[in-house]
């Protein structure tokens, strides 16, 4: 179980009303924040993850699927940055359930908002590359988790077995 908490820019895209009481995230990963972005003539969605800020890409198609989508997108960049497949199994079991929310954080909205400078530097323009634009983003060190980079706070998760890694806001 998991909320993935949209902007209202999404919000108003997906025609949907937001969820006001939420049980606790499932996953190790925490909730999802997502925001829309347009990169030249792509068009995506910036998904971070609230406990280590790993960015994933999601295609716009069709939003009404986002929650459906954004769970085989992680999947694949918990694989590319090399959590063990059993890890990435249980997480995705665990996000086979999801729900819509209102963000929360301003600290991970502006995250989020460095995150859309960042991939503006980093997009070149190929709408399949969305992991390995991804992965420029994760190396990149942030405040809200100790200057640690989202790559390495994702893999300390996995590697501590519990999922509960405090979260330095």
């Amino acid at each position: 179980m998991y909320a993935l908490r949209c902007t209202t820019r999404l919000l108003n895209r997906l025609k949907t009303e937001a969820v006001e009481a939420l049980p606790a995230p499932t996953t190790r990963l925490g909730n999802w924040y997502a925001n829309l972005v347009n990169m030249g003539s792509a068009r995506l969605v910036l998904c971070i993850s609230e406990r280590t800020l790993l960015p994933v890409l999601v295609h716009v198609k069709s939003l009404a699927t986002l929650p459906q989508r954004l769970p085989v997108a992680v999947g694949e960049m918990l694989r590319t940055i090399g959590v063990p497949e059993n890890d990435v199994a249980a997480e995705l079991d665990q996000m086979s359930d999801a729900v819509v929310a209102k963000t929360a954080s301003r600290q991970i909205l502006g995250s989020m908002n460095d995150f859309g400078r960042l991939l503006e530097g980093y997009w070149f323009g190929d709408p399949k590359a969305l992991v390995e634009v991804a992965l420029k983003i994760a190396d990149a060190p942030c405040r809200p988790i100790g200057m640690d980079n989202p790559r390495d706070a994702t893999l300390a998760i996995f590697k501590s077995g519990d999922g509960l890694r405090p979260v330095r806001w």
